[in-house]
Parts: C-alpha cells; sequence; structure tokens
C-alpha cells in the first residue's frame, strides 16, 4: 500500500492563509490606534469641556461637540489626498503617514494650556488638531479598508475584513476602558483637571508604535503600477477625473451604501453610549461606564461573525438585514434608551441595535472595496465613504444634543430613520448578492 504526498496546492494555500492573516493583524493594530484617538475625544468630552471652554457658559457642550463635527468636514480632503497618494505610490506608505498625524495631534491635545491660561487659544488650538486629525482619518479608513479587503484571500474576505471593524469599534472600547481605570483610582474633578490628557498621551504613544509596525506590512499595491505611477505613466491612477468621469456609478454606490450605516454607526455606537452615560450619571457613573464597555464589546465581537455569514450568504443578505432592522428599531433605540435605568434593559436595548447595527459594519469595508477597480479603489472607497460620513454620520452627535436641547428627540429619530431607508433601496434594487467584482479580477468593465 502506497502513500500519497500531500497535495502541493496545499502548502502555498496555507501560506496565503498565513500571509494574509499577518498583514490583516498589522494593517488592524495601526487602524485600532487611530480610532483610539478618534473616540477618546467624544468618551471624555464631558471631563474636558471646562478646560477649553468656560464653565459657566451654557453652550459649552454644544460648542464641543460643533468641533467634533468640524472635524469631518476635513475628512473628504483626507479621503482624496491620501487616496490618491496609495493608488499611485501605494497603501502602506499612506498609512504610515496617516498614522504619524494621528500621533502629533494627540500629543498636541494633551498638552495644551486650558482656557484659564490662554482664553479662547485653548479652543483654536483643540480646533486645529482635531482638523488634522479628520484629515488623516478620511485617508486612514478609505486605505485601511482598501488594504485589508486587498490582503484577504478570496473564500474568506469578508471574514478578515470584518477586523476592519473590530478595531474601529476596538479603539472606542479601548477609550472605554481607559476611562474605567482612571475612575478606578481618580475622582471626576481630577480626571477633568488633568486625567484626560493621559488618555490623549496614551494614543500618541500608541501611534508610534504603530509606525513601526505598518513598516514591516506588505504592500497590497503591484510593484508595476508603483513604478508607472513613479514615472508619470499612471495619470489615471488616483485621479478624481478618473473617478468622477469613469467611475461615477460605483462612486455613487459608495456614497449611498455608506449614508443609512454611517448614520446609524454614530447614532447608535456614539449617541448610545451617551445617553447611558446620562442615564447613569451622579453616583451611577461607573455602572454606566461599565455598561458601555461592556456592550462595545458585544459589537467588537459581533464582527467577525458578520463578516463570516456573509462569505457564505452573501454581503447583499446582510445589509438588507441592517437596513429593515435600521428602519424598524432606531426610532424605539432613540426615544427609549435615554429613559432605561435599569442596567440590563440598557445593555439589552443598545446590544439589539449593535446587532443590526453589524449587517451594515462587518462587510462595508469590502463591499465597497469590491466597487472599484484597483488604480481609484483607495480613492473611490475612502471619496465616497467621507463624503457620506461629514454629511451625515459626524453630524448625528451634534444633532442628537441640538435636539435635547430643543425637545426634538422624536424628529432626530425620524431623520435616522428616513436616511437608513433610503440606503435600504440601494441595497435592495442595487446591490447583488454574489457576482463579479474588481477584487477578484472578475469585472472586466465599469
Amino acid at each position: 500500500m502506497s502513500t500519497s504526498p500531500p497535495s502541493a496546492a496545499a502548502h502555498p494555500e496555507r501560506a496565503a492563509l498565513r500571509r494574509s492573516i499577518s498583514n490583516t493583524l498589522k494593517g488592524s493594530a495601526g487602524n485600532l490606534v487611530e480610532w483610539y484617538d478618534v473616540y477618546v475625544y467624544s468618551v471624555f468630552a464631558v471631563y474636558f469641556e471646562s478646560q477649553f471652554f468656560s464653565a459657566a457658559d451654557k453652550n459649552s457642550t454644544m460648542y464641543v461637540w460643533a468641533i467634533f463635527a468640524a472635524t469631518f468636514l476635513m475628512r473628504p480632503i483626507g479621503a482624496w489626498y491620501f487616496g490618491r497618494f496609495a493608488d499611485r505610490y501605494g497603501r502602506r506608505l499612506a498609512l504610515t503617514v496617516s498614522v504619524t498625524v494621528m500621533a502629533g495631534c494627540s500629543f498636541l491635545i494633551a498638552i495644551t494650556p486650558t482656557a484659564s491660561q490662554i482664553g479662547i487659544w485653548a479652543a483654536v488650538i483643540l480646533l486645529f488638531a482635531r482638523l488634522l486629525q479628520g484629515f488623516a482619518t478620511g485617508g486612514e479608513y478609505g486605505t485601511s479598508a482598501t488594504y485589508m479587503s486587498e490582503a484577504a484571500i478570496p473564500g474568506r474576505r469578508g471574514f478578515l475584513s470584518s477586523f476592519h471593524y473590530v478595531t474601529l469599534v476596538g479603539g472606542h472600547v479601548l477609550a472605554q476602558l481607559t476611562l474605567l481605570g482612571m475612575l478606578s483610582f481618580w475622582d471626576k474633578p481630577q480626571i477633568s483637571e488633568w486625567g484626560w490628557r493621559i488618555a490623549f498621551g496614551i494614543g500618541g504613544i500608541a501611534a508610534i508604535v504603530v509606525f513601526w509596525l505598518r513598516r514591516t506590512m506588505d504592500e497590497s499595491l503591484g510593484e508595476d503600477s508603483i513604478e508607472a505611477a513613479k514615472e508619470g505613466r499612471a495619470k489615471a491612477s488616483g485621479s478624481m477625473y478618473e473617478l468622477f468621469v469613469h467611475q461615477w456609478r460605483p462612486l455613487l454606490l459608495c456614497f449611498l451604501i455608506t449614508a443609512g450605516g454611517t448614520v446609524a454607526f454614530y447614532t447608535y455606537s456614539v449617541n448610545g453610549p451617551k445617553m447611558i452615560q446620562s442615564a447613569f450619571a451622579g453616583d451611577d457613573v461607573m455602572t454606566g461606564t461599565l455598561l458601555n464597555l461592556g456592550v462595545l464589546t458585544f459589537l467588537m465581537v459581533l464582527q467577525p461573525i458578520g463578516g463570516w455569514l456573509s462569505d457564505i450568504v452573501g454581503r447583499k443578505s446582510l445589509l438588507v438585514f441592517f437596513g429593515v432592522g435600521g428602519v424598524l428599531y432606531s426610532y424605539y433605540l432613540v426615544t427609549a434608551l435615554p429613559n432605561q435605568h435599569d442596567p440590563l434593559m440598557a445593555f439589552v436595548v443598545l446590544a439589539i441595535g449593535f446587532v443590526i447595527l453589524t449587517g451594515y459594519t462587518s462587510i462595508n469595508a469590502v463591499v465597497k472595496a469590491e466597487l472599484f477597480p484597483t488604480h481609484v479603489r483607495a480613492l473611490g472607497v475612502g471619496f465616497g465613504y467621507a463624503v457620506a460620513n461629514s454629511l451625515f454620520g459626524g453630524t448625528a452627535p451634534l444633532l442628537y444634543q441640538a435636539a435635547l436641547k430643543t425637545g426634538h428627540v422624536n424628529s432626530f429619530a425620524i431623520y435616522v430613520t428616513a436616511v437608513i431607508a433610503v440606503s435600504l433601496l440601494v441595497y435592495v434594487f442595487f446591490l447583488k448578492n454574489k457576482g463579479p467584482n474588481w477584487l477578484d479580477g472578475t469585472r472586466t468593465h465599469p
């Protein structure tokens, strides 16, 4: 009896999978740190607002969230700059530069003098640093979504690319964990006075570590494409003209796919924890922080499950699940969650929203990457996302605060539902569950 040697094809396949996982982890680490830097602002806003604005100013909370929204104005510019850069000179270099910008801005915020020391210039420096971070984040999303989708192997692309949002949500979890750690040792006045500076400093230090990690990633853009760009032969690579003239259909799709997803994401994952934080303020501040940490960890764990399901049932199925669930549930979440003072009920209300949200978040990176050919993929994904994100995502916390102040929370809930409904129509009528796509190289025309 003879024994046949293992299939020769099996070894390259396993090696490709290991390399894909390695690149996914390295790309994820950078994404984790960049999004920590984004969310440390929203998590600690209630603590540091008195350091940048007068405590006597009744509009200080609105100013803090206005700065949060203003950073999203820079995201399309960052998406254009870094997307063009990544499509011409490689994803790895673009990602390395973006994390460097994030680190510098985090350090700047950490050392900025207070309003009592330098007056209005404290708020000006905060705005400047956050605008630069918005610029870097605009480049980070499109380039990292593109890189992680390209680095993933066919058949596991949904699962592996889902780690884009594992780490995006993970950044929020880390910010909440940082706050929890501080609350265990210091009281609220101490965190308001100087503890928040440590939180921003941690983000800056972690970004320096990621800078070195990202230098060891494989480049997912072909060397021929990079050489052609350097020699001036790749005029269409990273070109806005190419994007708007020849790739306007996938760009429009990318925008419409994102609109409902991003308004839901910021309503559920930023406003939601803020609702819990407010409901459990005062003596229950630790309870509220623990609740937020637990439910955001739950959202993070859901991402690879959603990605894995999409590899089996198709991307469209999950997006439609999100769209239908978002239309039916958003109004209830926005109006009921602020009134939940029982920890278990508050957790359940937001956790159900996160299950629905996973239908979008777990696969949105790969869905958008599949729409564009290689030479404009980072630009197309990043720009389409950034414009929708600026219009509908970044404004959601500010609009919610305005709705609270004016007593129009119901109107805000209807607005969120309507935007998700528009995206649902796109998911149903303009997307295919499985079929030819640019990532697999099976598309032959725009």
